[in-house]
């Protein structure tokens, strides 16, 4: 059986998802960004205290369609940019097409039409929050950033990056003040 979780963005938050189910008595099959499979289907009882528990690390248990798409949008974006080891240098809408099995143009008026943005500006502001990692981390130069996150040039990268932030990569880096955003928050 599947089950949908909102803000599950990271390996932490899956760790913490798959201790709850053990602890009910539910160890996952499968788990990944947004999604457990368990064996056997949850009893209303145990959903009821699963959805408590869920609520007290910050995460969601989610049902209906349209909201399971959305995330599903969202965590493949999400892995794409922050957790890939390649490069990335693939079209994002034949990716998500692909791995949704739904057309993208489909997906892209639904994404915005629920979350009010559009899926390009929600791919640029996760960009933006992996380049503000990367340059806090301080262990790659402004080419390699720009290459890793498949940005067409540095110039490229630079002006998106002042245009979402109001600085320069550089000035970023050297003030560190502008805190990088939670990722369920972007």
């Amino acid at each position: 059986m599947f089950y949908f979780i909102k803000n599950m963005v990271c390996n932490r938050c899956i760790m913490v998802v798959q201790n709850l189910f053990e602890s009910i008595g539910y160890p996952p099959v499968h788990i990944e960004l947004g999604q457990v499979e368990t064996e056997k289907p949850v009893t209303e009882k145990d959903l009821v205290k699963i959805q408590k528990s869920l609520i007290g690390y910050g995460f969601e248990m989610i049902d209906d369609k349209t909201s399971v798409l959305i995330e599903k949008i969202k965590t493949l974006i999400i892995e794409m940019v922050h957790y890939k080891n390649e490069p990335i240098h693939e079209n994002y809408s034949t990716y998500i097409e692909s791995k949704l099995h739904k057309d993208y143009n489909y997906l892209s008026n639904l994404f915005s039409d629920v979350t009010g943005i559009t899926i390009e500006r929600y791919i640029i502001n996760q960009k933006i929050e992996r380049v503000k990692e990367l340059l806090v981390y301080d262990e790659l130069t402004l080419s390699e950033i720009a290459y890793e996150l498949g940005y067409s040039s540095v110039a490229y990268l630079s002006g998106q990056f002042k245009k979402v932030t109001g600085f320069t990569p550089s000035h970023f880096k050297q003030i560190k003040e502008n805190k990088r955003k939670p990722l369920d928050q972007v």
